[in-house]
Formats: structure tokens, sequence, C-alpha cells
């Protein structure tokens, strides 16, 4: 192999140092500077791979190297020579193939800096060019050919000299912006834009109202020709979006296209409940069910993402975000009044949609148990099917999430809560995201029923069976790490999870990885300005001892830095007025100092409701390595905090976060970190369980080792890199 390797190169320099037809081909004058510029373009082209030799080295692959460098240079060296010694060609005639023939080479140089043309396509590219060049000669249409090859290869030609006046051009140069849109297919209303005119612009415009119906409404809403076109296209589906966006209120008749285009609404239907947050909610909600039952005959509905936003959008306003506002009032008929008219499926729906932004409180005494309340037989697999489970992995993870799982199980029959884990666990490699698998990890650490906990560990276990039957790597590789996670929970087994998924440490962090160049350990707490933020920040200043802290004010934020044992450094914003937004500049100024100083945070901790947390995340420092979320839900978080520090050891609540458990938590924390210990999290959870006994919401609480969420991204992120190196695809 390596000796036809050898010979392979001798032959390629060979041809290379050739380049080009010898003297005794009298090239006569006028036609010499067309072969020194196809010279100089092979030239250029073997120089693709950064390498001033003979050899175009750009693939991984050394035989297609091989091809491809015999290509560029004894190819090109033949093709060149023939047009030469054509003796049907006149002067121009072998000046315009020699110049296409150029154009060609830089053209397929440019797609493939660009991304658009594979590298291995040239050996077709110069074939093609091969087959058309007669047919030019000849005065023959090119028209069937353009229509045989792929888009890169006509493209190609028809930007080349050599064809620009052939008999077939117009009709070649419109088949390949076809292929181009039906290539590029977000790509072809820009162009129908550009060229509104074209012979298959009706026909197009057909096909993008069934794909991507929200684009056409967009251009179907301007003033040019391609809207006026749009508008008077016969296709009854164009024509109600059409319809639409001539309209004030499209957008909000859009999301029912689908039911719109079937028959089974009106455009007076929808504009009759417009102006009714509560009618028009409802209405969007029983729209999204019979999208979900026509996916569930394996149809697709149009607009459905739409449809999606448009419920998020109407959930939060007016719905979620009053029960929210209203978080301070005790009274739940006042707090939870504006949801008295709603169905359990239209309570689903606002759990569902709006999980980014709902309370826990807002979920836990609002919504989820009026959906009970408001059924006749309170039975949870009753509901899912009302709503043709739709989102139900969703609405699994987010009872887990906030501890109502067992309960929603416990309302229907166990044979049908064994389907549905099952279904849960199931195809979670046929998804482009984590997120289901996320999921289904921070759901097992919240269950609580051994039975379900084996079910989900069984179907997990016959995964792996089914990926090595079937040489899935991305199926094992998922349902392996989720696996050893799983029985990692189980202490009788024994399982190092940080030595088996190769990820950092999870059951301790050192004290020494704390420390910055200096020796210090520096800490940054979050506080906020409203009633309970000022309380807990009185709080958290009366817990230190003075025979071990001192405390320095500034005007913005309280330094706390320890006497005795490690340098510790804590760096607390004040709770300023938040109705001013004095709270989030003292934060902003606080980040500002420390980033000047040079001053990186390795513990970063959260003190204030949910509602706050979102603005703790974009000011997370990337080289947090312990990260405390005192606030309710900061477990739905994890994703958001490990793409900013990806090996971060997160504490956090599931449910109702308590300053009660927050304070004893980082009182321990700060204490064992200033003594010189490292932090144990099974030592140190043992020890809070014993002092917040009493206090039930402890419970809710996630130490790291027990976050499986968190660590499946960790080890699955290892495990891909892993696999690049060994695949040679990165270096080390």
């Amino acid at each position: 192999m390596k000796r036809n390797f050898i010979l392979i190169a001798l032959l390629v320099l060979f041809y290379s140092v050739k380049a080009q037809p010898s003297a005794d081909t009298n090239i006569p004058l006028s036609r010499l500077y067309f072969h020194e510029a196809l010279d100089a373009a092979q030239h250029k082209l073997l120089a693709m791979d950064g390498k001033a030799d003979s050899l175009f080295t750009v693939t991984p692959n050394n035989g297609l190297n091989n091809e491809l460098t015999i290509t560029i240079t004894d190819g090109v060296d033949k093709l060149s020579a023939g047009i030469e010694s054509d003796s049907l060609l006149d002067n121009n005639g072998k000046i315009k193939f020699l110049r296409g023939l150029t154009e060609l080479l830089n053209g397929y140089m440019f797609g493939c800096r660009m991304d658009s043309v594979k590298y291995a396509t040239l050996p077709d590219i110069l074939d093609a060019y091969k087959e058309c060049m007669p047919l030019e000669r000849e005065g023959e249409s090119i028209e069937n050919n353009i229509y045989k090859y792929p888009y890169e290869t006509g493209n190609l030609l028809l930007h080349t000299i050599a064809f620009s006046q052939n008999t077939g051009f117009e009709r070649s140069y419109n088949m390949v912006l076809l292929k181009y849109c039906d290539k590029y297919r977000n790509k072809a209303l820009p162009l129908l834009s550009q060229n509104p005119l074209l012979p298959f612009t009706d026909s197009l415009v057909a096909q993008i109202a069934k794909r991507d119906p929200e684009s056409l409404y967009t251009y179907a809403a301007a003033s040019n020709l391609l809207a006026s076109k749009i508008r008077n296209n016969p296709d009854s589906l164009v024509r109600i979006i059409s319809r639409m966006a001539q309209l004030k209120s499209g957008r909000q008749l859009f999301p029912f296209l689908d039911n719109l285009y079937r028959g089974k609404l009106s455009f007076e239907n929808v504009s009759a409940v417009m102006d009714d947050d509560v009618k028009y909610y409802k209405l969007l909600v029983q729209t999204a069910i019979d999208y979900a039952d026509m996916v569930r005959r394996r149809d697709t509905p149009m607009a459905a993402q739409s449809l999606r936003i448009k419920i998020q959008k109407k959930a939060a306003d007016p719905f979620i975000n009053t029960i929210n506002g209203l978080h301070d009032v005790n009274d739940e008929r006042v707090r939870f009044k504006i949801l008295e008219p709603f169905t359990p499926e239209e309570l689903y729906y606002m759990a569902v949609e709006g999980e980014e932004i709902i309370y826990t409180s807002s979920y836990v005494k609002g919504v989820y148990p009026r959906i009970w309340q408001r059924m006749k037989s309170p039975k949870s697999d009753s509901l899912l099917m009302s709503v043709r489970f739709d989102h139900f992995k969703k609405w699994i993870k987010i009872a887990s999430n906030y501890n109502t799982l067992d309960d929603f199980l416990k309302r229907m029959d166990n044979n049908n809560a064994q389907l549905l884990m099952k279904a849960f666990v199931n195809n979670l490699h046929n998804t482009e995201s984590l997120e289901d698998a996320v999921d289904v990890a921070n759901s097992y650490a919240s269950i609580n029923d051994p039975a379900v906990r084996n079910l989900i560990l069984n179907q997990v276990q016959w995964n792996i069976q089914q990926a090595v039957q079937t040489n899935n790597e991305k199926r094992k590789d998922i349902y392996s790490i989720l696996n050893t996670l799983f029985l990692s929970m189980d202490s009788s087994n024994n399982i190092n999870v940080s030595e088996v998924l190769g990820i950092p440490p999870v059951y301790f962090m050192p004290n020494k990885s704390l420390q910055d160049a200096s020796g210090k350990i520096i800490v940054q707490q979050f506080f906020y300005g409203d009633k309970d933020g000022k309380s807990v920040f009185s709080s958290f200043l009366n817990s230190f001892s003075k025979a071990n802290w001192k405390i320095t004010n500034s005007e913005e934020w309280v330094t706390v830095s320890s006497t005795k044992g490690v340098p510790v450094i804590i760096y607390a914003n004040k709770p300023l007025d938040e109705s001013k937004s004095l709270d989030a500049k003292a934060q902003s100024d606080l980040n500002d100092y420390l980033f000047n100083k040079d001053i990186s945070p390795t513990i970063v901790i959260h003190r204030g409701h949910s509602y706050w947390l979102p603005s703790t995340i974009d000011q997370l420092a990337s080289s947090a390595k312990v990260v405390l979320l005192g606030s309710c839900g900061a477990y739905q978080n994890l994703d958001k905090i490990l793409k900013i520090c990806p090996a971060a050891q997160i504490v956090a609540s599931k449910q109702t976060g308590s300053g009660l458990v927050n304070g004893p938590m980082i009182s321990l924390i700060l204490e064992s970190v200033r003594q010189g210990k490292d932090l144990n999290w099974p030592q140190l959870w043992a020890s809070l369980s014993k002092t917040l006994a009493k206090n039930e919401l402890f419970d809710d609480y996630v130490p790291p080792h027990k976050n499986l969420g968190a660590l499946f991204i960790m080890a699955y992120k290892k495990l891909q890199e892993k696999n690049a190196i060994e695949a040679g695809q990165v270096k080390k």
C-alpha cells in the first residue's frame, strides 16, 4: 500500500510539474495567457491544503486525496490539451473552453471554502464539463445534462463563460434555481423575491405554503411584485395565508391555519373570540388538542410551532403573570381567581407551556390541584388521553421537578403508569437535543416509588441491549450513562460516578480547587431588594462570628473576610430598592469591580425568589465551581448554568426554597472551606439532615452527587469528546 502511494505521488509530481501541454504543441500567443491562467488555477487549488507541494490533501481519506490530486493535475491537463488539439474549434472556441475551465476550477475552490461544494465532487464536475463541451460546440442545448446533474455541478457549469450563450441556457438556469430552492428551502423565498417572474414561481409558492407557511405569510404581507404573485396564486392554502396577511389581526389568526384550511374553523369563528383573553386561550388549547390528534394519526399540522408560541404568550399574559404577581397573597381564592374559567386540559397546557415562568407556588398551590378539582373522576391517564398525550414528557418532567410525579402516577392504574413511564424513557436518541434524556435523569432522582424506579431502570437496560443489537452508538451512549447514574443512586452498588463516567469529582470539591493563585477562596452572593431579600440579607450578616469573620461596608456591597484559617472573601451586593432597580445597579457595579480587579468567584450563591434567578444566571461567573441556588424551582435551571460553568457542582431546590434551609447550609459550607476542609457532599448532607430534620423542605434540596441531570450533561459531553479523539477528529 505504501509503495502504491509513493508511485501515485511520483506520478502526481510528474503531472503537476508538467502542468500544461509542452512547447511542441505550438500554443499560439493568442491562447498562451489562458493556458497560463489555467495553470495558475491548478496550483492555487493544490495549495488549498496549506502546503506548497503537488498533493491535494484536504480530506482524511488518502485514497480520495490521490484521486483529487490526479484530477487537478492529469485530468485538467488532458482536458486542456484536448481543447487545444480539437480541430473543430476555432480560436475563440478554444479560448472560451479554456477560460471556462479556469472559471470552473476557481468556482469549485470558492465553493469548497464556503462549504457549499464538497471536495469529492471534483471528478464528477470535470466529467460534466467534458460532456457538455461537444453539445456547446455543435450548438445544441445542454438542458438535459443540467437536469441530471446535482445543483452544485449545474451551478458551476452555468457560471462559466463556456455555456453562457448556450441555446438552452435560460431553461437550464431556471432548472438550477429550482434545484437551489429545493436544496436550500429557507432561501427559496428570498430568491423568488429577487426573481418573482420565474416560470415555476406559482408552483413553488404552493409548496412553500405547506412546508413553511409562516415565512410565506411574511412575504405575502409585503408590497412588491412577489407579494402580488402570492396574492394571485390559485392554490387554496396560499389564498388563505394571503388573506391573513392583509388583515391587521392576521398574526392572531395564523396559529389556527391548519383548522382554517381544513374547514374546521372560519375566520369569523376566530375573530369572534380574539378580544376575549379567556375565550381566545380556550380556542388555542382546543386547536392544540386537534393538532395533537393529527400527529397521533401520523399527520403533520401546519403552523404548530406558531400555535405553541401563541399559547405560551397567552398563558403568560394575563393568566400566569397574574397568579405569579399575587404570590404574597395568602388567600388562594383571591390569588387564583383568574383560573376559575378553565378546564383541566386548559390548566394542563398552562403548566406545560408556562414552564419557564410559572412560580413554584403558582404550580403547586394553583394550577396542579385545580386540574383534579375540575375533573369528575380525577384520573391522570384520562387527563393525558384528553390532551392526546401532547407534551406528556414535558409534563412528567415538570411533575417530577415539583415533586408531584408520585401523586400523578397514583392517579392512574398501575399498568397504565408502567406503560407511560416506558414511553417516557424510550426514544431518547431520536431527538436532536439532550433535553428528554436530562428530563428522564432528573425525574428518576425525584421518584420515591421503588417499583417505578425499577421499571425505569429496566427500560434503560433494555434500550442498551437494543442499541448493541442495532449498533446505534448514540442510543448506547445515552442509555449507558443513564444506567450508571441510576445504579449509583443505590449505595450498595458501590459505583463511583466520577471514575466510571470520567467526569470531575461529584462527591466532593477539594478545598485547593476553590482557591485562587494567592490561596484565597472568593464567594459571590446575589441579593435582591424586595422585602424578603432585605430580611435574608440581615440574617446573612448576623450569621458571622466576630471571632472568625470581619465585615467591611461600601456603598453598594459588603465584603465579609475570614480572619482565621483559609482566607475566604465573600462579596455580597446590598439589597437596595428593587423598585428603582438599585439592587441591579449594585450587582452590576460589583461585577465590574471584580472584573477590573481580576477577582474570580469559585462559589456563587443565589439568595432570592425564583423570579430573580434568571438575573443571577445572566451574571454568573464562568469561574464558579460550586453554585448554590436557594430559590424556588431552581432545579429547573441546571442546563442554563452548565452552559456557563460546564463542571460546576450545583445545589438546588426542586420546589419551595426556604431561608430556614439556605441559612444553615451556607453557614456550614463557608465554615468548612474556612477550616480548610474539602466539601464532602455526602458528609455535609448527613450533617444537614440532622440539623434540619424537622424542616420538610430540606428533602427537596438536591446535592451535587445526586444531581443526575447535571451529571448526565457532563458525562455525555465528556464521552463525545473521548469518541472524537479516538476517531481522530480532534487532537488531544
